[in-house]
């Protein structure tokens, strides 16, 4: 019979998957088993169970409610408060710093929250303030970290992208010469219009409204309505009735 051969690295390869994945194979093992058992349930049956037993894996303020075939890693990074609600299709990978979602904060279908921290950035995270939504099919990246506050509104399809690649050297290739994580602050009250991107290093500040398929690569000043590729100004926000706000479409 012959033998098959097995790689001498096979062994280091799935002590990195698992440390990609999970702090430690202990927690890899239980969380896997919990996921498994729990994570397809349908239906509100599925909700209260995940309520409950959830619990032994994430770290849970009051109740939250999570639909079924949510993809977790890094469980004991991720936070919920209270009546946090995280839509199916959902993928939160955490890591040391994690992903901490506000009280009353939605996360809707589609999304990817993605702390993946293989290169030990000091300052990787995704934080999520209070009473704030995440559209549809949203990808937040936060290995320089991701700092979102309270009444934030992401249309669907928004990109924020808190990491950006270093290519000056024609020399080298570019995944020689790493990354910049300076990271991306949205202040609270911000409205985000579907389709727009967020580079790393900016921050958008109270009461901004960044209109659909923006591309924002420098700082929005507060209450100011910016749109274009790149973004500039639009207008104030100043109180003033628009005589025909319909033609105003920014989401």
């Amino acid at each position: 019979m012959a033998r098959m051969n097995v790689p001498d690295d096979a062994g280091q390869g799935v002590n990195l998957y698992i440390h990609r994945q999970a702090s430690s194979l202990k927690k890899y093992i239980i969380e896997q088993i919990i996921l498994s058992l729990f994570g397809w349930v349908p239906t509100v049956v599925g909700i209260g169970l995940r309520a409950l037993v959830y619990r032994m894996i994430l770290q849970m303020r009051g109740l939250a409610a999570i639909e079924n075939g949510v993809r977790i890693r890094f469980a004991d990074g991720i936070q919920l408060g209270r009546n946090a609600y995280i839509d199916q299709g959902v993928y939160l990978h955490a890591c040391p710093q994690g992903i901490r979602i506000g009280d009353n904060s939605f996360v809707m279908h589609g999304s990817v929250l993605h702390v993946y921290n293989f290169r030990n950035l000091p300052h990787a995270f995704i934080h999520i303030g209070a009473n704030s939504l995440i559209g549809e099919f949203n990808v937040l990246r936060g290995q320089g970290g991701i700092t979102i506050g309270d009444r934030v509104y992401t249309a669907p399809m928004v990109q924020m992208l808190a990491v950006n690649h270093v290519f000056d050297d024609p020399t080298r290739p570019m995944v020689e010469q790493g990354i910049t994580a300076e990271g991306i602050v949205i202040e609270d009250d911000v409205w985000i219009g579907a389709g727009a991107i967020i580079t790393d290093g900016v921050r958008i500040c109270k009461g901004a409204v960044v209109a659909a398929g923006a591309v924002v690569t420098q700082d929005v000043p507060a209450y100011t309505v910016v749109g274009g590729v790149p973004a500039k100004t639009l207008r104030k926000i100043d109180g003033v009735q628009r005589r025909d706000p319909s033609k105003e479409v920014y989401f």
